[in-house]
């Protein structure tokens, strides 16, 4: 478990439940029965609170839990110049159940100025102590796999993908003036070229995959071009994660070397917790010594505890492709995407994360 730079060899995606305290608040903040002040010190006594659990349990590196956040990746592309939220017709499908209906979109000029999130970080910064800071936000893709995007203010996808990616350049630069050194980028687009049905939706939607592909690779390259060397970026690849269901399913053949072999991220967190993310067989197309794969094996999804030998047997075969000292182990994913959360307890959640910090430490004993 020597490893002193991130990711760890136990880690995390970074979203925990929220306490009922603080949905109990935000209500009230709804309601107009607390300000809006009123609502940021519960926030931050919450968050906290969360930030020494976290040491508590042994975790490296700490987040503040996305508790200021309703949903992963709307919060944070709805606080851009030139994105909205607004209400949708309908929620977003996953499994057998639908979000709320939430939407953002793009009504002018996609730029990064005085974001919200920046003050957040200085928050988890300033209360992270010796431990590590790490802060999550959704990758540039996002804002064009989920926003609506008004013809008057785009008329073409070429140039909003480049004021996406000056947007991003600016973003990583004003999380690391304000000492962030781990920024994880979370993106459930790339999902979409896993199946067969996957690949349709996006010709229905008038792209080749392909070329969308070469798109995703290169908004996430040129956004973290600049990055300064002591700052560690890392990708979390999901299938979707919202009330332990999910929004996609397939292996990562598909887009397999340009996941492994063409981005140019420090780490990617990758699910393979159950059988619709297939075998280890695309880390084949890993090119890179210091490529880390955080392999989320444990899920976040139910309470139950994986059988630790079936988990470090998987571990095994993950090696048989890149050496062990490459990889490392989270859960699939982290336990509320959205304030809902994964259906289980906040004792199941630290169980869960207990229990890849006990794995990690057999397997990496050195």
């Amino acid at each position: 478990m020597n490893k002193m730079k991130a990711p760890f060899r136990a880690d995390h995606v970074g979203s925990f439940l929220r306490p009922e305290r603080l949905k109990k608040a935000r209500i009230e903040k709804q309601n107009g029965e607390i300000t809006a002040e009123q609502l940021r010190a519960i926030e931050d006594e919450e968050i906290i609170r969360l930030v020494e659990k976290q040491k508590e349990v042994g975790l490296k590196a700490v987040t503040d839990g996305e508790l200021r956040r309703a949903w992963w990746h709307f919060d944070f592309l709805a606080g851009l110049d030139g994105v909205e939220l607004y209400e949708t017709e309908s929620g977003i499908q996953f499994n057998g159940v639908k979000t709320k209906a939430h939407g953002i979109k793009v009504t002018s000029k996609v730029d990064f100025t005085n974001h919200p999130m920046i003050e957040d970080y200085k928050f988890l910064h300033q209360i992270a102590g010796d431990h590590v800071a790490k802060f999550t936000i959704p990758s540039p893709n996002m804002l064009f796999f989920r926003g609506y995007i008004e013809e008057e203010a785009y008329p073409t996808q070429e140039q909003l993908f480049e004021d996406l990616i000056v947007a991003y350049q600016k973003a990583i630069k004003a999380f690391y003036d304000a000492g962030c050194r781990y920024l994880q980028l979370d993106d459930t687009s790339w999902s979409v070229f896993f199946s067969e049905q996957g690949k349709e939706q996006i010709k229905v939607r008038g792209q080749e995959p392909d070329k969308l592909l070469q798109l995703f690779a290169r908004a996430i390259n040129e956004s973290i071009a600049n990055k300064p060397e002591d700052m560690v970026i890392t990708m979390h690849i999901c299938r979707g994660n919202f009330k332990s269901t999910y929004a996609a399913s397939g292996g990562y053949e598909n887009a397999s070397e340009v996941i492994f072999g063409g981005l140019n991220v420090d780490g990617l967190f990758l699910e393979f917790d159950d059988e619709r993310s297939g075998g280890f067989e695309p880390l084949r197309h890993v090119n890179r010594k210091d490529l880390q794969l955080v392999l989320g094996l444990i899920t976040s999804k139910f309470g139950e505890l994986e059988n630790p030998e079936n988990v470090k047997a998987r571990i095994a075969e993950a090696s048989q492709y890149v050496g062990l000292e490459q990889i490392c182990l989270s859960p699939q994913c982290g336990f509320a995407s959205t304030e809902e959360g994964n259906l289980l307890t906040e004792e199941q959640q630290w169980d869960k994360v207990r229990h890849v910090i006990e794995i990690a430490n057999d397997v990496w004993k050195s």
